[in-house]
């Protein structure tokens, strides 16, 4: 009897597994801070490697699974991921958190695209809005949990930073078995072929909708920058909760909430969902600042949940205005341009704020943080809801 092969489900727990490794380390900084011995800029820059990687194999090998085929550019990352771990394994330094993370954006950068659509692929016919967001929670759920894991085990284990790596790598052999199995979608493979960078295209007739689109995007994971990097120093010294699980699950919640929050977009429309996500981010935003004036554990809690859920419902509409508005044959430069833009509000925006706080202090670069990034997405909200993009 023949043997059925891996759908998208497989597919979607390989991409879960591949990105939970990009987010590992996040309760960790501060430990490795003790051991090492760096200031908070240091954990900003060392986070904003990350980004930095992910644009550069956005740019330069973004279309490369079109080409070579989904398998091998999917094992190529499950390779980087599983480096990445050996690196925070073997790291007595800088350098080697430095490499770690930048092998970690490579891997994410060639997931984005390749895991994304072999998930959407393979998905059988009445299956592709059920595979769409099965790639949708694969991504922002494997994220969030990634600093549950490691939280929960640094927490409660004798090797806080060796364990949680070790278990990654297991799951990444699991996955790679997986990956090997999985049916090939693209039909017409090139072995090998030169790179052929993308670079940065938005036509004529995508730029009413880029730009509050992007502006929006930028905002939104500027708040998943900020929790990523900086929560747990954040409910440590200004909170004053050192439990690592806890740290984990804040980090957890603002990822759950922007899932949640991307399998709403399509029930209430991407015109509508683009400006309203921007005002529940803005509120998440207010919970957020509210929590460092307060010093409540509750109310970053809600405003975890509140900016992921805005950050989710907006990024997923403005995603489908801008797919749907660019021409069939610059779409994805389009998409790629819409990324770089995204992946600039995680790094840029957190940067500065590990560059605040060892001048001013964790609470008040926070609520400098916070109250520039309300602007932004208030700014893109209100264009969008006075200027609504055309229905696509």
């Amino acid at each position: 009897m023949r043997c059925r092969r891996p759908g998208y489900p497989a597919a979607a727990a390989v991409f879960a597994v591949g990105m939970a490794g990009t987010t590992l380390p996040t309760p960790l900084y501060g430990l490795y801070q003790e051991e090492i011995g760096f200031s908070e800029l240091m954990v900003t820059v060392v986070f904003a490697v990350y980004a930095v990687a992910v644009i550069t194999v956005l740019l330069v090998a973004g279309n490369y699974s079109d080409e070579v085929g989904r398998r091998p550019v999917l094992l190529c990352a499950m390779a980087l991921s599983a480096a990445s771990a050996g690196c925070f394994l073997l790291q007595n330094g800088l350098p080697l958190l430095f490499t770690g993370r930048l092998l970690s954006g490579g891997a994410a950068g060639l997931l984005s695209g390749a895991a994304t659509a072999a998930v959407i692929e393979l998905a059988g016919p009445g299956q592709k809005a059920r595979a769409g967001f099965a790639a949708t929670a694969a991504n922002m759920g494997g994220l969030g949990c990634g600093p549950l894991l490691s939280g929960i085990v640094a927490q409660y284990t004798p090797w806080p930073l060796t364990l949680p790596f070790w278990i990654h790598l297991g799951l990444v052999a699991v996955a790679s078995g997986v990956t090997w199995f999985l049916p090939e979608t693209v039909t017409e493979t090139k072995r090998w072929p030169p790179l052929a960078p993308q670079g940065v295209r938005v036509p004529p007739e995508v730029k009413g909708v880029f730009a509050p689109a992007s502006l929006a995007a930028f905002a939104g994971f500027a708040l998943l920058g900020l929790f990523t990097a900086v929560a747990p120093s954040f409910t440590s010294r200004t909170l004053g909760v050192d439990n690592l699980a806890v740290s984990g699950a804040v980090v957890f919640c603002v990822f759950l909430a922007s899932t949640l929050g991307q399998s709403l977009t399509r029930r209430v429309g991407a015109r509508r969902a683009l400006p309203a996500g921007c005002a529940v981010l803005v509120a998440g935003l207010l919970l957020v600042a509210s929590s460092l004036i307060s010093e409540s554990m509750l109310l970053l809690v809600l405003g975890a949940l509140c900016g992921g859920g805005g950050q989710g419902l907006a990024f997923r509409a403005a995603l489908t205005l801008i797919g749907g508005a660019a021409p069939a044959p610059h779409r994805g430069g389009t998409i790629s341009a819409f990324f770089v833009v995204a992946y600039a509000g995680i790094s840029l925006p957190v940067v500065g704020v590990g560059a605040l706080a060892t001048w001013l202090g964790l609470r008040p670069a926070g609520l400098i943080f916070t109250a520039f990034v309300m602007l932004l997405a208030a700014c893109a909200g209100t264009y969008a809801a006075r200027r609504p993009p055309a229905s696509t």
